[in-house]
């Protein structure tokens, strides 16, 4: 089987952690963007070289699609090790297994700690659960691969108490514009759904508040997505089993064809079926297709189990993300929930990095309420928001630094000049990266020009010298250059080159230390 590109990437970047001793990395693709060919490839590669490896999954869908997709992939077979099925007397060099399986106590105490090389966790949000880490710590010798859709790096903060390191992560935005997800439509629908009474339970609200929260609703709700969601094929996530066969009578009273599924349905795979035929226009149903389902056909997600867990709500849009003939976008419903949590997911979660950018995305989709908006637009224009608020909250800042007359670069002014994002945004998520700044890393910032006692983690302090080497390597500004010229007025002087801004200096010296004639700081453009 041919792989992407990014695909490739993925591999070579797993297999480059490993060997720089990173034992338990993590790999991050958005639903839809093939995770279990990457795995599959990555395994055949370590049978290749003798290894024993085990899949690990909490579902036997997962499990299923993980053994197929490996066969189809590589022509690999596997072993099982699920309820009655064990895979100590197979040949086979692959099992996947079930964590409820595998758990207890009898069961993992037939496998020798050193049984397995490699294990590739499936789903990989679920790793820290004490199921999984009874698993994982009893090989604790393996090298571990953790495989997740979660969007960004702020739901890897928990992972990283275990994991050790991002491998590889494959943006929504870089998927979508590569031409391997479809474009999302998000629109905010103008009716307020009242939260603020909604209990909290594992970090996520309690599903039966939420059912009691969302039941005066149903009605209005349905009435809305008959006007948003004619001709489209939809999907809906709601709390509990009840709410979700309630709400499926309700919409077939207004007029769409609606069909409803759980864990109970005795004719599940019937009636998903007859979804994917196209014999309903909406499928209902309690959390039961966030994971192991694909049916690229689907155009429209409706998310009415509201959630302040980034991978949960990744999982329930990403049942819309994939490609389909004659199919141009996902469109995503989003309601206006009244929460004093201000954790709760919405779109913005998806894409933006940055939380500024994401609270200025939901504040931008709301005033909009009732137009869709394609979300890598909305997450641009968010993100040129906040890098105008931030630059006026910079000017305010260098005005005070003239006074100081401080010969090293404070680092907001640097990540602004340079127009650095990912620098301004960065959030640690893993061990090493919160452990403090080491005194090399703070000597090099300095030794670049850098004011270092802002600079709160070692994480932070590596990718920023990092991007100063290799800024360097490309011929540009120096954080010197950029103090020197921006304190004159000049803007954007990180996007000029170094030789641009060395003449303009040596010009201001030989005005005695003026501004030459005839150049206007703020119009001048160096680059």
């Amino acid at each position: 089987m041919e792989i992407r590109p990014y695909q490739r990437e993925a591999l070579t970047a797993i297999q480059s952690d490993w060997a720089s001793g990173y034992k338990r990395t993590l790999l991050v693709l958005p639903t839809g963007t093939g995770k279990t060919i990457v795995f599959s490839k990555l395994i055949e590669e370590e049978v290749k070289e003798g290894r024993r490896c085990l899949i690990l999954a909490h579902r036997g869908e997962l499990l299923d699609q993980a053994a197929d997709k490996l066969y189809k992939a590589t022509g690999l077979k596997c072993a099982i090790e699920k309820a009655e099925e064990s895979s100590l007397e197979s040949w086979y060099r692959v099992t996947v297994g079930s964590v409820q399986s595998l758990m207890r106590e009898k069961r993992l105490a037939q496998f020798a700690p050193d049984h397995f090389d490699t294990i590739v966790v499936d789903e990989a949000h679920h790793a820290l659960s004490e199921g999984y880490q009874r698993v994982l710590q009893h090989f604790g010798a393996a090298r571990v691969l953790g495989v997740t859709a979660t969007p960004d790096r702020g739901d890897m903060r928990n992972l990283g108490e275990y994991f050790e390191h991002l491998a590889f992560e494959y943006p929504l935005p870089r998927a979508i514009r590569e031409g391997y997800l479809c474009p999302i439509q998000a629109v905010t629908i103008p009716l307020k759904l009242d939260l603020s009474g909604v209990g909290v339970q594992a970090g996520d609200f309690k599903s039966g508040d939420l059912d009691s929260a969302l039941d005066p609703y149903l009605h209005q709700i349905a009435h809305e997505m008959k006007s948003y969601c004619q001709g489209r094929k939809t999907v809906v996530f709601l709390p509990l089993i009840k709410t979700s066969q309630k709400f499926r009578d309700i919409l077939n009273a207004a007029g769409l064809r609606a069909a409803e599924v759980n864990g109970n349905s005795e004719d599940r795979r019937e009636v998903i079926a007859r979804f994917e035929a196209g014999e309903f226009d909406v499928l209902c149903n309690s959390m039961l297709l966030t994971e192991g389902w694909d049916c690229p056909a689907v155009d429209c997600v409706v998310v009415l189990r509201p959630t302040k867990i980034r991978s949960l709500y990744s999982q329930m849009v990403g049942r819309g993300t994939r490609l389909a003939t004659g199919k141009e976008n996902l469109l995503l419903l989003d309601f206006l929930w009244h929460t004093e949590r201000h954790e709760l997911c919405h779109p913005a979660c998806l894409i933006c990095e940055s939380a500024d950018v994401a609270r200025k995305m939901t504040e931008n989709l709301e005033e909009a309420a009732g137009c869709p908006e394609d979300i890598v637009e909305a997450e641009a224009q968010a993100a040129s928001d906040v890098v105008a608020q931030r630059e006026e909250a910079l000017a305010n800042k260098l005005a005070e630094m003239r006074t100081r007359k401080r010969k090293l670069v404070d680092p907001l002014q640097f990540e602004m000049s340079i127009q650095a994002e990912d620098l301004a945004g960065y959030a640690p998520a893993f061990g090493w990266e919160c452990a403090p700044a080491s005194q090399k890393q703070l000597e090099a910032l300095e030794k670049f020009g850098i004011f270092p006692d802002e600079i709160g983690n070692a994480g932070k302090a590596s990718l920023l010298l990092d991007r100063l080497r290799k800024r360097r390597e490309e011929g540009l500004t120096t954080p010197k250059q950029i103090r020197f010229l921006e304190g004159r007025g000049f803007v954007h002087v990180g996007q000029w080159q170094f030789e641009t801004a060395k003449h303009m200096i040596d010009r201001i010296a030989a005005c005695n230390w003026h501004i030459p004639a005839g150049v206007v700081p703020s119009e001048y453009v160096g680059a």
